[in-house]
């Protein structure tokens, strides 16, 4: 749900000329189509979204589509609220698609306000095998990575997903090709490492083909799927440890003064303080994952912290104290 209550999403075909829509639906059911695709000459303004969309800080939303665009090989977009669009890149715009093509998952803002993302193709290695990126919300464009830079592509090759921002400030992702499949950690300068190559043991007993994004959870760890693999060959669920802490997520993000926030979290028996950067805040305990609390007088935004028996617990984002 986004900052005005109703939600936004994507459709990869139908609307008007068939290449898909962007709406808005209220929670009570009532949808508005904001944006038809191809709805400009030689579809500039991009065709077929298959990812969902990212509001960003400013309130406007952001998202890529998979084909369309000036090259025909995808766009990275921008919308207003009220359904504004413009095509701040389109992909394959160098020679040889060197800054990728097709981009396939959906976007994320990091901490320094820019947007990562992949394309499942492209690339400055001639084998079209897939790139991470940064934008801008201007629409300057950095290829970080281009996939397959390594013999036999032990790098990984295909990214499908989206990335994620860990609480180290480094960026997890997957990719689906590279032998079995990858799960790759990239920092915002573009230094890639192989965290996991899957089917690494005969019959592929830890997975193959990871299709979609990595989710951290509040212990710290990284948990994924694979699409095929396993005991039974339909696939795993799997826990990779990073070496990164525990850490407490609020719900929502924001809040007035007085507003109820859940904090989520790992071994939260016992807690004995919750603040909102600095400042004390009345809770209650619900479970070892859950605390509720409001949102203090004289709070400002900054970071939510717990004391907890065996520590302190920071939040993995700032929290916004709206005015």
């Amino acid at each position: 749900m986004t900052s005005n209550g109703d939600l936004y999403g994507t459709t990869i075909a139908g609307g008007a000329n068939g290449d898909g829509t962007i709406f808005k639906i209220t929670p009570s059911g009532i949808l508005t189509t904001l944006h038809t695709f191809c709805s400009q000459s030689g579809c500039t303004d991009g065709a077929y979204p298959n990812a969902g969309l990212v509001q960003a800080a400013d309130g406007n939303f952001y998202g890529t589509a998979y084909q369309g665009g000036t090259n025909s090989a995808g766009t990275i977009f921008k919308m207003t609220p009220s359904g504004a669009l413009t095509t701040l890149y389109s992909f394959c715009s160098q020679s040889g698609c060197a800054d990728g093509s097709y981009p396939f998952a959906p976007l994320v803002q990091a901490t320094d306000d820019n947007f990562y993302g992949t394309t499942f193709s492209g690339g400055a290695n001639g084998t079209g095998t897939g790139t991470v990126f940064k934008i801008t919300s201007g629409g300057a464009l950095t290829t970080l990575y281009s996939f397959c830079s390594q013999s036999g592509c032990t790098d990984g090759a295909y990214p499908q997903a989206a990335l994620i921002q860990a609480t180290d400030g480094n960026f997890y992702g997957t990719t689906t090709g590279g032998s079995g499949g990858t799960v790759f950690k990239i920092t915002a300068s573009g230094a890639l490492t192989t965290l996991h190559s899957f089917c690494a043991q005969s019959g592929c007993p830890d997975g193959v083909t990871p299709q979609a994004a990595l989710v951290q959870d509040t212990n710290g760890a990284l948990y994924g799927t694979t699409f095929q693999g396993g005991a039974y060959n339909w696939g795993i669920v799997f826990r990779l440890s990073v070496g990164l802490g525990p850490f407490v997520e609020t719900r929502p993000t924001s809040g007035d003064v007085g507003a109820v926030v859940n904090i989520e979290g790992t071994n939260l028996t016992g807690a004995t303080s919750v603040s909102f950067n600095g400042t004390a805040a009345v809770f209650n305990v619900l479970s070892s994952s859950l605390i509720s609390t409001t949102v203090p007088a004289g709070a400002t935004s900054g970071t939510v912290q717990v004391v907890t028996p065996s520590g302190t617990l920071s939040g993995n984002a700032p929290f916004q104290v709206r005015p």
